[in-house]
């Protein structure tokens, strides 16, 4: 660590009350903005010195700013064995063979950093949780690289590693320090196309002159101003935890004071803490992905429909959905997103043979590896446990209930869907505060005391819920829901006057027989939604043989696509 480094940490530490690692993580996520302005400025036609521009600022970080001199070690041996692994080990046990192997390194840190109980130091298992995302996703893409492409699906196909880079791009890959204590994680290819700068070019079918300014030679895009305006609204997040933090913290939950106050109000507390806890990973994902689209590689090509250039490629954290989350969905797909990208690319699909769909094997081994992840502290357990049933539950009511407040063909809301919008946002809200508090709260005990103060409210409303569905309540539903699309099918037949008989249907209403018939319920959703996608794939593939370069869409645009295709919301 360089001589006298903290002086300045420990004076603001001392009027702050933040600890002096804490405020030199975020310096260092300050310090990555200029230090990524001067990274884009070197010549592109030099990207090893971009590498070691890289790998010497992480260095600092690392030793001249943490003293992080065993934390140089632990990377060194997650990287370095990883890399012989990809380059060594043939056959398909190679990924799992760099996975083991990864966790169990990491396990090591997440156990020295339990039992040294120190949550306000800095030490190389946050940076080393990026890297094993990172690090895994490696071997799988270089695994990929070696089988044939027509065997691999289009993601795989397009993150395949068929040669094994050079030493000094790899090494740039795992220091990249706009996103080493934090994230966001990201693939190889990705850093390839990055130090290439072959991400910046304009595909084929773009109009050229959409092309986003640029400076000089350079062929990475302007990006300041929305980089900017990332680290502002992260410096905002950070300041509203830094207040409300001081007002609903842990050692609140677990005085004797919080049982003063009512049942009603002991939930809002709890949910102001999730809320209060969340900001601080607003901030810090903000800052990070900033300083990220400062160098460029936030990038994620021109948006077709408004023109300009797109930055959110490492995008983890969208607020307003999490904090407008109607049910458990949005609010998991909102939060921590690379991370789901990482256990969804790499462990829930890749567990599932192929030629089969994922069921509960890769839910189970998805479950074990975000647990193993995250570390072995018992509340990280709890706060998981609760959140898979909730996810069950949440189905449930979407499938069985939901349909009652749609019109029968599910296309339009009643006048009563808000009431249920409403109910759905109270409950969601109110479930999660309760399933996060042990995330926050770490030991079984502490967890266990919080819970028994609100009465284990959201651990009996879930059991009762899977209890109903559980139960010929079910079947009721059901019946119900094809009694009212079978009249509201009587009712529009008599109204078109059409036949009644199925067969009798025109073609162009075949598609609100399968509403109706399917009451919001389709006698086979998985079987609709595959020939959908898969339509949407040949559409694609189509265009790519024409000679447009089109990407696959996938996620939110995939979702997008494949309604439009059906016709009906998914």
């Amino acid at each position: 660590m360089l001589p006298y480094i903290n002086i300045p940490f420990e004076y603001a530490g001392s009027t702050t009350g933040a600890s002096v690692d804490e405020l030199k993580l975020i310096f260092s996520f300050l310090l990555s903005y200029p230090l990524a302005g001067v990274l884009k400025r070197i010549p592109d036609a030099k990207p090893y010195q971009k590498n070691l521009f890289i790998i010497l600022v992480s260095l600092f970080y690392l030793v001249g700013l943490f003293d992080l001199w065993t934390g140089i070690r632990t990377i060194f041996i997650s990287s370095a064995g990883a890399y012989i692994i990809a380059s060594y080990v043939e056959g398909p046990f190679m990924p799992w063979i760099g996975f083991v192997f990864l966790m169990g390194h990491m396990s090591i840190s997440h156990i020295y950093r339990q039992f040294a109980a120190r949550p306000d130091k800095v030490d190389i298992t946050g940076a080393q949780m990026v890297l094993v995302m990172k690090l895994t996703g490696f071997c799988w893409n270089v695994y990929d690289g070696r089988i044939q492409p027509d065997h691999l699906a289009d993601f795989q196909r397009e993150r395949a590693l068929p040669h094994i880079p050079s030493l000094l791009d790899f090494a740039g890959y795992v220091l990249f320090f706009p996103s080493l204590f934090a994230g966001p994680s990201f693939d190889f290819v990705d850093y390839q196309r990055w130090i290439t700068t072959t991400m910046f070019e304009i595909p084929k079918g773009i109009d050229p002159q959409l092309a986003p300014p640029t400076r000089k030679q350079r062929k990475i895009p302007r990006s300041a101003t929305p980089a900017a305006l990332k680290a502002l609204t992260g410096l905002i997040w950070i300041i509203l935890f830094l207040g409300f933090s001081a007002w609903y913290n842990t050692s609140f939950v677990m005085s004797s004071d919080y049982m003063k106050y009512s049942f009603p109000r002991r939930i809002w507390i709890l949910e102001m803490l999730g809320f209060s806890t969340r900001m601080k990973y607003y901030g810090v994902w903000y800052l990070t992905e900033g300083a990220c689209i400062l160098s460029g590689l936030g990038y994620k090509g021109i948006d077709p429909k408004t023109g300009r250039a797109q930055w959110n490629r490492l995008e983890n954290v969208n607020p307003w959905g999490i904090e407008t989350a109607q049910n458990t969905r949005a609010y998991l797909e909102n939060w921590n997103k690379n991370t789901n990208n990482w256990l969804r690319n790499y462990m829930y699909l890749r567990v599932t043979p192929k030629g089969k769909k994922p069921g509960f094997r890769a839910s189970l081994a998805t479950f074990i590896t975000s647990a193993f992840w995250h570390g072995f502290y018992p509340g990280y357990y709890l706060s998981f446990v609760l959140a898979a049933f909730l996810q069950t539950v949440a189905k449930n009511f979407r499938r069985f209930v939901r349909p009652f407040f749609l019109t029968p063909d599910g296309q339009q809301a009643t006048q009563y869907k808000v009431y249920y919008d409403a109910v759905s946002f109270v409950t969601t809200q109110t479930a999660f505060c309760f399933t996060t508090a042990p995330f926050v709260l770490l030991s079984l005990h502490s967890s266990l005391l919080v819970w028994s103060r609100v009465y284990f409210y959201a651990v009996i409303g879930t059991a009762a819920s899977m209890a109903f569905f559980a139960s010929p309540a079910k079947q009721w539903l059901v019946k119900h829901l094809n009694a009212r699309q079978k009249n509201a099918k009587m009712q529009w037949q008599e109204q078109e006057l059409l036949p009644r008989r199925t067969e009798d249907l025109l073609p162009h209403d075949r598609k609100f027989e399968d509403s109706i018939l399917g009451g919001g319920l389709p006698s086979d959703p998985g079987k609709e939604l595959d020939e959908a996608v898969r339509e949407i794939k040949e559409e694609v593939e189509a265009m790519r043989k024409r000679g447009i370069s089109v990407s696959m869409p996938r996620g939110q645009d995939m979702k997008a696509a494949a309604e439009n295709k059906l016709g009906r919301k998914l």
